[in-house]
């Protein structure tokens, strides 16, 4: 298995290299093009870029723009490897959340697996930042669950794609009140570390594109949040945007509710878990490869000691199912058409099948191997100590 796992690993990372070297990943090329144009005016909303809108916050822009100063082809190989290294750094700390010794096999076989999902690959074909994402908020809920101060890698992801900041709520819910509050400063921090190098275009995103979904596409099979289905559904956005409005808020109250109740149970990562898939289904725009939070997901299930659910949500985020169903803005996709309507909103209807996993959990008593919920740091000066006392807390099959 050691062997089996370091080859698959190589292989992908030659996959990676050589796709890198060789094509243009759309997404990547616009980043690129908005780090040239951020200081341009308000040309970064107002102009398309290769034939697409600039859609992220303009401190996305500002961290590419030293990248844009490099060739596009070295940029994006850099990129690439730098992708593939924050989700091995996320998956580490999934396993280590999970109550497993991240051993160098084990992590391997861990990211070979995970980069075969459609979410992961996917945004390595479009030069995507969801990887980043995942790793800093990974990074802060790891320190979260051992009662440490964090916020900062949280509020960075906040301040380039507004739905990390679902993690802040989160925070709040907990009473992680500290790291919240972190988590505030580093997003206000970053978004006026962008307004000040380009005003123009902070203003036009902040006071206008912040709340236009249509420049994006909604409809588009590859969004699968709610507010994707829903105008699928009912054939239209007309026929949503009125009683929609509050469902968001509804979705967001019980997710953050169900895990706030893990989060009291100590178990965090399927408190981290739930946190990402309700971001997933309130955004009103959640492509599909903006679900890597089924490395999480599934590492509860697989912690839990099922066999037949991970493996049914690893086959359906590995085909990614939706997009053999029709997708041309044709009568076909709109409207319900039966099982068909189901395999179209596959990545959705197994974000609600896992909240309803978790509720059910909820509910039962509380794994005795779990840590509990440890206070948050009241100054930075004890961090030493309560490293030396979440070593002692830790039951060791959960410490790794």
């Amino acid at each position: 298995m050691k062997r089996l796992a370091y080859t698959a690993l190589a292989i992908e990372l030659i996959a990676v290299a050589l796709f890198a070297a060789t094509y243009d990943s759309l997404d990547f090329r616009i980043y690129m093009l908005g780090g040239e144009s951020l200081t341009d005016g308000a040309s970064l909303y107002l102009d398309q870029h290769a034939e697409h809108w600039f859609t992220n916050t303009p401190f996305a822009a500002l961290l590419f723009a030293p990248l844009s100063v490099l060739p596009l082809t070295v940029a994006r190989v850099i990129w690439q490897f730098a992708s593939v290294a924050a989700f091995a750094y996320a998956c580490t700390v999934t396993l280590e959340l999970a109550g497993r010794r991240p051993s160098r096999p084990l992590v391997a076989g861990t990211v070979a697996a995970g980069l075969a999902l459609a979410p992961m690959w996917h945004s390595l074909f479009q030069g995507q930042i969801n990887l980043f994402l995942l790793a800093l908020i990974m990074f802060d809920m790891k320190r979260v669950s051992q009662g440490r101060t964090a916020g900062i890698g949280i509020g960075i992801a906040t301040a380039i794609k507004l739905t990390p900041g679902i993690f802040i709520l989160f925070l709040l819910v907990t009473r992680r009140t500290k790291s919240a509050a972190v988590s505030t400063a580093a997003f206000a921090g970053c978004t006026l570390a962008a307004w000040a190098v380009g005003p123009d275009a902070s203003r036009v995103y902040w006071l206008h594109t912040f709340f236009d979904t249509s420049r994006v596409g909604a409809p588009y099979i590859s969004n699968q949040s709610p507010y994707g289905a829903a105008i699928r559904i009912l054939k239209g956005a007309e026929h949503v945007d009125g009683w929609y409005t509050f469902v968001p808020f509804l979705i967001a109250l019980g997710g953050l509710a169900l895990a706030a109740a893990f989060a009291r149970r100590g178990d965090w990562l399927t408190a981290i878990a739930v946190t990402g898939t309700t971001g997933l289904l309130v955004s009103p725009i959640s492509w599909a490869h903006h679900w890597v939070w089924i490395v999480p997901a599934l590492a509860v299930l697989v912690r839990d000691g099922h066999r037949i659910a991970p493996a049914c949500a690893y086959l359906v985020f590995a085909v990614a199912p939706m997009w053999f169903t029709p997708r041309d803005g044709g009568p076909d996709e709109y409207g319900f058409h039966g099982p068909v309507t189901l395999v179209a909103n596959a990545y959705l209807a197994s974000a609600v099948a896992f909240l309803a996993y978790a509720c059910v959990r909820a509910r039962s008593k509380t794994p005795d191997r779990l840590p509990a919920l440890v206070p948050e740091d009241t100054a930075a000066g004890e961090a030493d100590e309560a490293d030396e006392a979440d070593e002692a807390r830790w039951p060791v099959s959960v410490r790794g």
